[in-house]
């Protein structure tokens, strides 16, 4: 049975970093993609940065260059550094495994296996 679980959420001032987990059991087929997503208060739910099996990484645009998706494959843990935080990051941040696919495609077909998520909230 696959488990993917968050952690790492909480508030932060504008400005200011989070590191995001997420550590993901049991079996998931080696050329699954690995992501990251959000959903804010009355919106849909987004892509925010995606790694490949071999390695290749994806950005949102409104993260790229702030935010950094990273693997640990020994570990079984998933990262999303993020830094310079603004409100409008303010959201549920939910991990995924799936087959490889656009982030838009996963959001809208919810592929995969999916975590729970964990909060961030950031306060201007």
């Amino acid at each position: 049975q696959v488990q993917l679980v968050e952690s790492g959420g909480g508030s932060v001032q504008a400005g200011g970093s989070l590191r995001l987990s997420c550590v993901y059991t049991g079996y998931i087929h080696p050329w699954y993609s690995y992501g990251w997503f959000r959903q804010a208060p009355g919106k849909k739910r987004e892509g925010v940065a995606a790694v490949e099996s071999d390695g290749v990484t994806d950005y949102a645009a409104s993260v790229r260059g702030r935010f950094t998706i990273s693997k640990a494959n020994a570990e079984n843990t998933l990262y999303l550094q993020m830094n310079s935080l603004n409100p409008e990051d303010t959201a549920t941040y939910y991990c995924a495994a799936y087959p490889p696919e656009t982030m838009d495609r996963v959001v809208m077909k919810r592929s995969g296996y999916w975590g729970q998520g964990t909060q961030v909230i950031v306060s201007s």
